[in-house]
C-alpha cells in the first residue's frame, strides 16, 4: 500500500487529489494523468490536448462553469458519487496554486473538498 505523498502530479485533471484516493493508495488505479483507459473523461481529455496540469490552468474560461466539458455529466456524477465540490478545487488551485493545493491536501487526507457548504471553512493557510 502506497502513502499518502505530496506530488503535483497527482492531481487529476479535475482537480481531484489522486494522492489521497482509496484505489490509488491500494495500487488499483495509476491516477488520473497516467490512467490511459479513461478516454471517456472529456476534461481529462481537453487538457491534454491543451498541455493543462488541470482545469485550472485553463485560460478560456475564468469560471469553470462556463466550460462544456467540465459542467458535463461525467463531472456532475463524479461530483455527486464522492459528494465533491470539484469546481472548489480547480478555484482553490487557482488561487493558492497547484503546490500549497497539493500541501494541503495531502496534509488533510482529502481526495476531494466536501459540497454542500461544507467547504466554508476549508483554507489554505
Amino acid at each position: 500500500m502506497k502513502e499518502i505523498v505530496k506530488d503535483i502530479n497527482l492531481v487529476a485533471y479535475c482537480g481531484l487529489y489522486c494522492g489521497a484516493c482509496g484505489a490509488y493508495i491500494k495500487g488499483r488505479c495509476p491516477g488520473c494523468h497516467e490512467n490511459v483507459r479513461a478516454k471517456w473523461c472529456k476534461v481529462r481529455s481537453c487538457c491534454i490536448e491543451n498541455s493543462y496540469s488541470s482545469c485550472a490552468a485553463c485560460q478560456k474560461h475564468s469560471d469553470t462553469q462556463d466550460c462544456q466539458h467540465f459542467k458535463g455529466k461525467i463531472v456532475k456524477i463524479i461530483g455527486f458519487l464522492l459528494n465533491s465540490d470539484i469546481k472548489a478545487g480547480i478555484d482553490m488551485i487557482r488561487t493558492n496554486g497547484l503546490e500549497k493545493y497539493v500541501e494541503f491536501m495531502a496534509e488533510n487526507r482529502l481526495q476531494k473538498l466536501p459540497r454542500r457548504g461544507k467547504n466554508k471553512g476549508i483554507s489554505i493557510k
